[in-house]
């Protein structure tokens, strides 16, 4: 029988979720929070957060999956009309058809055949950096290596200028203030916005022909979508990839005698590495209209939070999920998303972190953590460390 929905009822015993309230500690590692509802209510109303909170692995895909379930915009406060304009035609943003419009004109060039041909220019970036590493005998994981790699891929691939890649990452830094999740500048974000989409809009007038703006251009879309689709570009394919190298580098420093053997990273490393993990903890979606979800009779119109990082370590789904296990094959999670909206450079992202991954253990020749706080960002959405003091092993 289905349970009926009264907005504002919860069980008594379970306190109303709210992740706009967790504390540091708890945004660094959520996992023990999640685990209560993952146990006792995998579908959650929460009349703190107003908002239904999708915990379990099955609900969870199945709402990914569901045309009962929207993706719609976000929405700003007042006066943030460049924030608007800019994000309404991000594609994790839309739904069909204009999503799958846009999303069509790129789709060949995110293709594993596609993405594999990319492996020389991305092997040619990490060692690179590394290289440039050298001799350090600490280093910020991030901002010397995490953040550079995916920037500069992305940079390239969107035949942006390499002198525009810093201040690229400042204005997509600025911008994410506006997440749902972060404790938002929103001045900040709308200056960002400003500056982001003149500069894609002029980019669009004249594309670099072997980048992905010049298909969207040729496909007829409208500055304005060549603008929101290059910054979504620009901020999901470098923002997201930083933080999957940083959390995999915090994961393995808890795993030492992973980064003693020094494998060559392959796709089902990575995949378990997001599953134990991933860079996006949550996602929000609306009901479309009245429909049951894992049991809950979930109104049309209310909002849902799919919570992917509770989901991944859901242990209906994945036998001891606390555990980082490199030798399992973890198919079926939903780090990246699932079906229309699966992560477009999901491809992408997963080789980046391959060669990047193998590129640090290979080189460094004792990694440990710093002795230093890692510091993360207040946001749930872009999960990772802003800062990762590391030694690497090299004397002083």
């Amino acid at each position: 029988m289905s349970v009926l929905h009264v907005p504002g009822a919860h069980r008594s015993d379970l306190p109303p979720f709210d992740h706009r309230s967790l504390g540091r500690e708890e945004i660094i590692r959520p996992y023990p929070r999640y685990r209560r509802y993952l146990a006792e209510e995998p579908v959650h109303w929460s009349s703190a957060g107003g908002a239904w909170y999708v915990f379990g692995h099955r609900p969870t895909v199945e709402a990914l999956g569901s045309a009962d379930f929207t993706r719609g915009g976000l929405v700003f406060p007042p006066g943030c009309d460049a924030l608007t304009r800019l994000v309404r035609d991000w594609l994790v943003f839309l739904d069909p058809p204009r999503h799958t419009r846009l999303r069509s004109v790129l789709a060949g060039r995110f293709t594993l055949a596609a993405v594999r041909s990319l492996r020389p220019r991305i092997q040619r970036v990490a060692d690179d950096l590394v290289a440039a590493l050298a001799g350090r005998p600490e280093i910020d994981l991030v901002a010397d290596f995490a953040t550079r790699l995916p920037l500069h891929v992305m940079c390239d691939l969107l035949g942006l200028p390499a002198a525009d890649r810093e201040w690229l990452h400042r204005r997509a830094l600025a911008l994410q203030q506006a997440s749902s999740t972060r404790q938002g500048d929103y001045a900040a974000a709308e200056e960002a916005a400003r500056d982001l989409g003149g500069y894609f809009r002029r980019a669009a007038a004249d594309p670099a022909e072997d980048g992905l703006l010049a298909p969207l251009v040729r496909a007829g879309c409208t500055p304005d979508e060549v603008a929101g689709t290059g910054v979504h570009l620009l901020t999901a394919g470098h923002e997201t990839t930083a933080h999957l190298i940083g959390k995999s580098v915090l994961a393995l420093l808890d795993h030492p005698e992973v980064l003693r053997s020094r494998p060559v990273f392959t796709a089902d490393h990575v995949d378990e590495l997001i599953r134990y993990d991933g860079p996006v903890q949550m996602v929000s979606r609306r009901a479309a209209r009245d429909v049951v979800l894992g049991g809950r009779r979930v109104r049309a119109g209310d909002k849902v939070v799919l919570v992917l990082g509770a989901a991944n370590r859901d242990p209906d789904r994945f036998a001891r999920p606390d555990e980082l296990r490199l030798d399992r094959a973890p198919r079926g999670h939903c780090g990246f998303g699932y079906g229309a909206h699966r992560c477009l450079g999901a491809a992408l992202a997963g080789l980046e972190a391959q060669l990047a991954l193998t590129a640090l253990v290979r080189a460094l020749p004792a990694p440990h953590a710093a002795g230093q706080p890692v510091r993360y960002h207040h946001d749930l959405i872009f999960h990772g460390p802003r800062t990762l003091p590391l030694r690497t092993g090299w004397p002083g």
